[in-house]
C-alpha cells in the first residue's frame, strides 16, 4: 500500500494566503460593485525598470538565434555575469562575498523551504514568532522539532539568543516579514556568537534589504564579524526590483561553512551544490540577464525610484497609525507595517471587518503564530493614491 508522509496531516489545511484569497474572491462574488484595496499580499505593483525590460529584450533576441541560444547552465549555479554582478553589490554594502560563494535562483523562498534537504531531521530548529509561514511549514513536513522563540511588543518583535536553549538551525529575517522589525549590528553581533557558539548554521533572510535606511541595520548577515562561518544569506529580486512575476533571487554560502559528520569537515555549500544539481536546471537566460541590469549603475537608479515610492507609502501609513494613536513596528526599514488591532479585537475579526466595512485587505497576523494574534499586517506595495485611500478609509474604521 503507498505511503504517505504523514506530517502533512498534522499541517493547518490552507497556506495562510490561500485562506486570504478565498475570502477575498467570495466577498466579491457577492459584491462585484466594490472597489477592494490590495495591501495584504508582499506583491509589488510598479513595473519592471526600464533597463531590466531592454536586457530582457535583448536576451530573447539571442534566444532566436543559434549562434547565441541558451539551454542548460552547465552548473545550475547562475551565469558567472550574473554571480559576479551580486558579488559587486555586495562589496558596496560593506560584505566580502566571492561569486562562487553565489547560486541563483528562482526566488528566496524556494531556497528558504529547499535548504532543509541538506540538514539532518534531527537538528533542533529555532526561528521568531511570528514567523514567515516558509521556515515553519518546511520544517513542520520533514517532522522536526521546532522552538520558537517569542517575538512580541516587549522586545520589539526582535527575538534574541535564548539563554539556555539550544538550536542547530536558526531561522532570521530582517527586516523581519511579518513584523517590519530590523536588527541592528549589535544584535546581529549577538545571534552570529550565539551559532558560533552552538556550533548552528543561520539561515538569514534579507529579502527586505534595500529597503533598510538606518546607518545601524546591516544590509547583510555578512557585515558582522564572524558570520561567514556560520550563516546562509538568501535574497530576491521580487521586493527590490519587481521580479514577483519574473523570478529571480540568489542564495549565499560561504566556504568556511562547514559542518562536522562522517568525522570529517564538510562544506555546506558543496551539499547544496550537489542537492541543486539533482533537483534544479537554473533560473532562464533570460531572466538572469534582467536581473544583471538590476545591478547596473542605472538598473539601481531606476529601481531606487520605485523602492522610494513605496518608501513614502510606509511612512503615510506610519503616520495615519501614529494620529489614530495605534502601536505599530515598520514602516522605516521596511515596507510592512505590523499593528494592533483596535479595539481589542482578533486577527481575523480584524480582517473580516476590514473586508467588508471598508474594502481594504491585509494580512492577519495570527496566521504568522500566535504572537501574531491581536496584531495585523499591511503592505506599502501598492499606488500613492490607493495608499492615501485605504489610509482614510482605516482611519473612519478605528475611530
Amino acid at each position: 500500500m503507498t505511503q504517505i508522509n504523514e506530517n502533512f496531516l498534522a499541517m493547518e489545511k490552507n497556506y495562510l494566503f490561500i485562506e486570504i484569497a478565498k475570502r477575498v474572491n467570495a466577498y466579491r462574488a457577492a459584491h462585484p460593485e466594490k472597489e477592494l484595496i490590495r495591501m495584504g499580499i508582499g506583491d509589488v505593483t510598479l513595473p519592471l525598470a526600464p533597463v531590466v525590460v531592454e536586457a530582457m529584450k535583448k536576451a530573447a533576441d539571442e534566444m532566436g538565434v543559434r549562434e547565441t541560444f541558451r539551454g542548460y547552465e552547465d552548473r545550475g549555479a547562475g551565469y558567472d555575469f550574473l554571480r559576479e554582478a551580486v558579488a559587486g553589490y555586495y562589496k558596496g554594502l560593506g560584505a566580502d562575498v566571492l561569486p562562487g560563494e553565489i547560486r541563483i535562483n528562482d526566488g528566496a523562498k524556494s531556497d528558504c523551504g529547499n535548504i532543509t534537504d541538506i540538514f539532518g531531521n534531527d537538528n533542533a530548529i529555532m526561528m521568531t514568532d511570528p514567523v514567515y509561514p516558509v521556515y515553519a511549514d518546511s520544517n513542520k513536513m520533514a517532522g522536526r522539532k521546532i522552538v520558537y522563540l517569542d517575538s512580541n511588543e516587549e522586545n520589539g518583535f526582535a527575538a534574541m539568543p535564548p539563554v539556555g536553549i539550544h538550536g542547530d538551525i536558526i531561522y532570521l529575517c530582517s527586516p523581519n516579514n511579518p513584523t517590519g522589525s530590523a536588527y541592528t549590528k549589535a544584535q546581529l553581533k549577538e545571534w552570529v556568537d550565539y551559532a558560533l557558539e552552538n556550533e548552528a548554521v543561520i539561515i538569514y533572510d534579507s529579502a527586505y534589504e534595500a529597503f533598510i535606511t538606518d546607518p545601524d541595520v546591516p544590509r547583510s548577515i555578512y557585515c558582522i564579524e564572524g558570520a561567514k562561518r556560520c550563516a546562509i544569506e538568501m535574497c530576491s529580486l521580487s521586493k527590490t526590483a519587481g521580479f514577483t512575476g519574473v523570478r529571480c533571487g540568489y542564495t549565499v554560502i560561504p566556504h568556511e561553512l562547514t559542518v562536522t559528520a562522517a568525522g570529517r569537515q564538510v562544506r555546506l555549500s558543496d551539499l547544496w551544490a550537489r542537492r541543486q544539481g539533482s533537483k534544479f536546471n537554473g533560473v532562464s537566460y533570460i531572466v538572469q540577464r534582467g536581473a544583471e541590469a538590476v545591478f547596473t549603475e542605472k538598473g539601481q537608479q531606476q529601481t531606487r525610484e520605485n523602492i522610494a515610492c513605496y518608501q513614502q507609502n510606509a511612512r503615510l501609513m506610519a503616520d495615519t497609525l501614529t494620529q489614530l494613536g495605534i502601536a505599530f513596528t515598520g514602516g522605516t526599514n521596511s515596507p510592512y507595517i505590523w499593528f494592533r488591532c483596535p479595539r481589542g479585537m482578533g486577527s481575523w475579526e480584524f480582517f473580516d471587518r476590514m473586508l467588508n466595512e471598508i474594502q481594504v485587505v491585509g494580512t492577519p497576523g495570527a496566521g504568522f503564530g500566535r504572537n501574531g494574534e491581536g496584531w495585523f499586517r499591511l503592505t506599502s506595495f501598492n499606488t500613492r493614491e490607493n495608499t492615501r485611500e485605504a489610509m482614510e478609509r482605516l482611519a473612519t474604521l478605528c475611530r
